[in-house]
């Protein structure tokens, strides 16, 4: 093992990686939504919370003894695997692999006044699939790039987790 990833395997400097590649990730999809335009379906939605419950219990870790913040590690591991694996049936499901699920749709907008605003509001509303990739980037939609990156991630804090129990 190099000296570099042998420093930042440690439990803190791994917890903090793991906190600002989590950040990073989570801000990208909300830059993407509320910066470009692109409307989330439900399966892109529920992607992210993974994400969201990483941050405090990364920080967690970067704050506890190494003897605690190697269990937060391992759980880290699991949620970024359960992730990969949310990632993979979304990105499955855009390539045609498997059907999405049923349900999936955009989020609704504010509740109309009346009936005849509701109406009108039925011209401009474009229901989100969770079958059709929004954006793709070297031929890998965002939910593919969601998979590989909680992979990574896992893989990370396994590694970290493991180190930890060695040390």
């Amino acid at each position: 093992m190099t000296a570099i990833a042998f420093r930042v395997t440690a439990t803190r400097p791994a917890a903090l990686v793991l906190f600002a590649a989590a950040a990073a990730t989570v801000g990208a999809a909300l830059i993407v939504q509320h910066g470009f335009g692109y409307v989330p379906c439900k399966l892109c939605l529920t992607e992210r919370q993974p994400y969201y419950l990483a941050l405090p219990l990364a920080l967690a870790a970067a704050l506890l003894p190494p003897r605690f913040a190697r269990w937060v590690l391992a759980g880290l591991a699991l949620l970024f695997l359960a992730s990969a694996g949310l990632g993979a049936y979304h990105a499955g499901a855009e390539w045609g692999f498997w059907p999405g699920p049923s349900d999936c749709g955009g989020g609704t907008g504010a509740a109309p006044a009346s009936v005849n605003d509701f109406l009108k509001s039925l011209d401009t509303i474009r229901v989100v699939s969770c079958t059709d990739a929004a954006w793709r980037f070297l031929g890998v939609s965002l939910a593919g790039w969601n998979a590989l990156i909680s992979l990574a991630l896992a893989g990370f804090a396994g590694a970290a987790s493991l180190r930890a129990v060695r040390s």
